[in-house]
Formats: structure tokens, sequence, C-alpha cells
């Protein structure tokens, strides 16, 4: 007989700034998204977020299992509630609201899925886009979040995953969380490969969380319409994305951002030279921002190096430089818990500042499906392991 003893999170995403485009209201819309259970459980609760936004919002929300993501078992459907109500309000910049438990018994590798309902005009503000094989959600125009089946005709997908964050499971003592922080590296496909691995090669007992925003920096972030999806810089984000039920480790890789978005004001006023940090000035940043207050949180550090960025459209010899004395401080620093080197990983061994051949997704920064899956392949075994007692 199993024995639940702790809540671990089992599932999660950042929170940040929604493209600012045309349309940024909707009503009277469905959203619906499927997860995959990785443990066995009692009780299942949620997090959501209106950390970005700046209107408050409500919504009502349920879960259920599912078969194929879309379609839902309205026998095993169950109401989230907050303190009781059924009526979900995230005020405005609230960066955690948490659901009552929800008994909710399943086995790990059950699919369920969470509903939510938006009735009356609702800020799109809140939320993160994120892409892999495991991340896909639904959204159908009308009231259909307690339907069984989302209608084809009103429903589209979408990899925009708006106020839910994090779903976390009471389960076993030996289950534990690995936080993958990032920006759209990490936003993309290798964490869900990564989970992919886990179930493959039967690390059946840790969850990977992942904690990325597109476009985001360590030092800087754009406080402009254009640019402001890309998100808070670390030092605001990683405080608020480190709060992860079960967590014992961060895996960090971030860091390009700083290195590759400055190209002068006479190109883009919102990308001045000003703002290219020294390496020195992105080391100090990553360990006061990332691993001091990981340490204060008990967590372990890992770094992740910086990936190939030759024939990117900003790619310069300076910037190239910065890249590689950044990754060799990774890669040799005792500040650290451990490095994984993806950039070794994924370059080709005959000209390291490239991409080796199919790893390279067209742009010259961020993998192909095989460039994530072998960064998913690298993680070292060490991080995949249970909880085991001091």
């Amino acid at each position: 007989m199993q024995n639940f003893t702790k809540w671990v999170a089992c599932w999660g995403n950042a929170t940040s700034v929604k493209d600012q485009l045309e349309g940024m209201y909707t009503k009277n819309l469905s959203l619906r998204y499927p997860i995959d259970l990785c443990f066995s459980g009692s009780h299942l609760r949620f997090h959501f977020s209106n950390l970005t936004g700046t209107e408050a919002v409500s919504f009502t929300a349920n879960v259920a299992n599912s078969t194929d993501g879309r379609t839902i078992l309205p026998s095993t459907l169950q109401k989230i509630t907050i303190n009781g109500s059924e009526n979900i309000r995230l005020e405005p910049g609230q960066a955690e609201l948490m659901s009552d438990p929800v008994l909710f018994p399943a086995k790990a590798g059950d699919k369920i899925a969470i509903s939510m309902y938006l009735e009356s005009f609702t800020q799109l503000n809140a939320g993160v886009l994120i892409k892999g094989p495991l991340s896909n959600g639904f959204f159908t125009y009308g009231n259909y979040a307690d339907k069984a089946v989302l209608p084809s005709e009103l429903t589209w997908k979408t990899n925009w995953f708006y106020f839910l964050n994090t779903v976390d499971s009471y389960t076993e003592s030996q289950n534990r969380a690995l936080v993958c922080f990032g920006d759209s590296i990490t936003a993309q496909d290798w964490p869900d490969y990564l989970t992919l691995r886990c179930r493959a090669e039967e690390h059946d007992h840790v969850s990977i969380i992942r904690r990325a925003v597109c476009g985001t920096r360590i030092l800087r972030q754009y406080d402009c319409v254009r640019y402001a999806a890309y998100g808070l810089k670390g030092e605001t984000r990683f405080p608020l994305e480190m709060n992860v039920s079960g967590a014992d480790t961060v895996l960090i890789q971030h860091g390009i951002n700083d290195i590759i978005h400055p190209v002068g004001s006479d190109v883009n006023e919102f990308r001045p030279m000003s703002d290219l940090p020294t390496v020195e000035e992105m080391i100090e940043g990553y360990r006061t921002f990332y691993i001091s207050k990981a340490r204060e949180l008990g967590l372990k550090v890992w770094g992740g190096t910086l990936l190939p960025i030759y024939g990117w459209r900003t790619y310069a010899d300076f910037r190239e430089i910065m890249k590689n004395e950044f990754n060799s401080w990774l890669r040799t620093t005792d500040e650290l818990d451990g490095c994984v080197d993806f950039d070794r990983a994924i370059c080709d061994p005959y000209d390291p500042r490239k991409f080796a051949g199919g790893c390279d997704a067209g742009d010259h920064l961020h993998p192909s499906a095989l460039g994530y899956q072998r960064m998913a392949e690298c993680v070292p075994e060490i991080l995949l392991q249970p909880l085991t007692a001091d």
C-alpha cells in the first residue's frame, strides 16, 4: 500500500507577460490543459497566477481524467475551489493563489485535464508560451469546460498557458521535483524530452518543473510594449519561480540573451549597447540572484552551459568570446553543485561555434527536435534519482 506523506509539484511553468498584440481580452472562452501525471497520489492542488496582469480576472475551473487531452471523463470531474468558492479571482499582479486540495486518487501515468471557463470580459496578460511534445493546450469558444469533448468546429490548439502555473500531488516521500530555469531554450522542448526520458528509463520519482520565459535576461528586462512578453529579469523572476513544492535542485540555463540582445539604439531604440554586460557582471548576477538565493531556499544548484550562436542575426566575434568565457566559468566554478554541458552535447565537434548537423532549428540559436533530445540525454542521471534520507 502506498504511503502518501507530502506535496510535490508534478507539473509547472512560469508566469509572464502575454505578447502585446491587438487582442488582449477574451470572453466566453474555455481553456483545457492536459497533463500527464508522473506520480501516484491521493490529492491534487493547483496554483494560479496573475503576476503580470493589470486587471483582476475571474474564472471557474475543474479537473478530470482525460483520454487524449481534448476529451475528459465527466464521471471523474472535480471542481477546483479556493476557500470553498468555485469562483477563482486573481487580483492584479497577484503572484500566486493556491486552490483547496482536491481529492483525486491517481496513478503515475494517468492523464488529467484542467479545464477553465472565462465567462466575462477577461484580460489575457498573464501566461507563458511553452512548446514540446507534452505541452499542448486547447481553447474553445463557449462554455465547454465541463463537457466530455471539445467540439472540433469551435476548438483550436494553443501553446499559451494562462493563469495555471503549477499542479501539486500529495504523494510518496521519495518523490521530488527538479526545476529547470531559463529562457526560450528551456521554454521549448528539452524539459519535455527529459520527462519522456525519465519515463523510458524508469526514473519514476522525479518531476521536471519548467520555469522558463522566452527572451528573458539575467540583468535586464524590457518595459516597452514591443518586448514586454520577454518577461521579467532574473533578479525578479527567480525568487517567485522557485516556489515549488518538493523541489531540492534547480538546473539553470540562462544568459544568452544578455549577450545577443543589445544591438545599439541606432538599430533599435529599445536595445542599446549600454545594456551589454561584461562577463564579470553576468557572473556576479548569476551568483547573487541565482546561486545565493537558491542556497537560502535549501536548493542545490546546477548550471547549464550556453548553446552555439554562430550564424544568429546578431552574431559577432565578441559575443562568441563572451559566451565561451561564461561557459568556462560554469564548467569550472566550485560555487555550483555541478554543470550540465549542453553546449558540448550539441555543438559541431569540428567547429564548436556551430550546432552539430541536424541540431539547429534553422535560426542558429534554438535547437531542433534532435538538439533538444540531445540536451535531455546529457542531463546526468544523478539529477533524476529519488529522494533519499540523509
